[in-house]
This record gives C-alpha cells, structure tokens and sequence, in this order.
C-alpha cells in the first residue's frame, strides 16, 4: 500500500475517532433524523479524506469539521424539501438524555428551527463559546447571541406549561 495513503488512512481513522461522536451529534441536532445524520456523519469523512488542506493545528481541524457538518445538514434539509421528525430522544445516547431532567426537553429542541436547534446544541451541550460557534456558523459572535436568545426564549415559552408529578418544572436556562 502508498505510504501516504497509509497515512492518510491513520489520519483518517484518528480523525473519526476523535471527533466522530461530535460530527454525528451536531448532525443529529440539526437534522433530527438518524439516516440523514448518518448520511451526512459518511460524507464529512469522506470529504475530510479527499481534502488536501493542511489540518496541522488541531483546533483547525474541528472547526472544519463542524463547518462541513453544518452546510450539509443544511443541504440535506433543503434537498429533501421538507423536515423528517425522529424523536431526539431515541437518537441519542442513554447518558445524555439521562442529563436531561425531562425528555420532553428534546422535543423542545426538536421544534426549533435547525439553525436554532444546532446553535443551542454547540453551546449548551458540546460547551463551544458564541465566539467558537461564530466561527463554526461564519457569521459574528454577536449573531450567535441573538440566535441564542430566540432559542431561549422560545423554549421558555414553550416550557413553561410543562408539569410533573409535584407541580410546575422551574427550568432556568442560563445565558452565555
């Protein structure tokens, strides 16, 4: 086998192993549907292995990917024309819908807009701040305050008719 694709191979396969897990979630906050995130999940690593950029620094390469995991999320939305609807809760793993007080919390999400649903998911679930989000989205970290606060504020609206068992949930939905 070439030497170089050997190691394009490793590089590769160091890739998916690294940031496999946040290349498909990101694509499963923002699709909402298994397949097409599984879809998506194949051709930003095939891309990645097609690509002769220089991806040295690290911190260059996750943004890249995350960059292309964004765009063809939202190529796959707009070429399927329409929004499929999978349940977030069953697409994700067991210990993160543990972290969630309510799985209706996903629901929430799910309702959101993608832009919204992918913007709330970086920040709050993957820990990016507005100024790394910005980066990933192309646009000013300023904007990404904004789609946060839409994103909050929806979901305030939308949580608080939600209710157990000992009343009224109180979800405080911390600012950036």
């Amino acid at each position: 086998m070439d030497e170089e694709k050997t190691h394009t191979e490793a590089f590769l396969q160091e890739a998916m192993e690294q940031y496999g897990s946040t290349v498909y979630r990101t694509a499963i906050s923002v699709t909402a549907n298994q397949s097409d995130a599984e879809d998506v999940y194949q051709d930003v690593f095939l891309r990645l292995f097609r690509s002769s950029m220089d991806f040295s620094d690290e911190k260059y390469l996750k943004a890249w990917l995350l960059r292309v995991t964004v765009n063809r999320c939202h190529d796959y939305i707009r070429l399927l024309g329409r929004h499929r609807e999978t349940p977030l809760d069953e697409l994700f793993a067991a210990d993160t819908a543990a972290e969630l007080e309510e799985t209706h919390i996903w629901e929430l999400l799910q309702s959101l807009p993608p832009k919204l649903r992918a913007v709330v998911y970086q920040f709050y679930f993957e820990g990016y701040s507005t100024e790394e989000i910005a980066a990933i989205f192309q646009c000013r970290p300023s904007t990404v305050r904004s789609w946060l606060h839409r994103a909050r504020k929806k979901l305030k609206i939308e949580l608080g008719g939600i209710s157990n068992e000992s009343g009224t949930v109180q979800v405080a939905i911390p600012k950036d």
